[in-house]
């Protein structure tokens, strides 16, 4: 419950709740106030392993959903377990799933690598799934940012 009321003690709830004369910066990267949505989402020194596992273990599930959906035989029977392989093809070859691949195109884009296409080869279509993280304040901005990047 404090969680979701934003009542952790973290050092800036104590600087400005509790009127404490401590140091409210983060105890990790001393750069910004340590609040909830900055331990969970934006901290410097959790982004370099953290976020990136749960990053990964979001898109995993998902890899394994849509697997399951177009009729790809799976190793595991428990998304937890799924680990992507790199391509993955349906029964009969509809569809393929590239996990994390970087995509050919005629002009340069910076980030060309999204982490799960779906190409749908009878139609010869694809669709692009690039995850964001993001805590509820950041969603419109994140989608923008994506909109963006492809």
């Amino acid at each position: 419950m404090a969680a979701q009321d934003r009542a952790l003690q973290t050092k800036y709830y104590a600087t400005k709740i509790w009127n404490t004369e401590t140091d409210s910066k983060c105890r990790l990267c001393q750069q910004f106030d340590e609040t909830m949505d900055h331990i969970i989402l934006a901290c410097p020194i959790l982004a370099k392993e953290q976020y990136i596992k749960k990053h990964d273990r979001v898109c995993a599930q998902l890899h394994f959903n849509i697997c399951m959906e177009t009729g790809v035989q799976l190793d595991k029977k428990q998304w937890y377990e799924h680990v992507p392989k790199s391509v993955e093809t349906s029964q009969g070859s509809k569809v393929t799933i590239l996990w994390n691949q970087q995509i050919q195109t005629d002009r340069t884009i910076p980030n060309n690598k999204p982490d799960i296409i779906i190409r749908d080869n009878e139609k010869g279509t694809c669709m692009l799934i690039d995850i964001a993280i993001s805590g509820d304040r950041n969603v419109i901005r994140k989608e923008a940012k994506k909109i963006v990047k492809y």
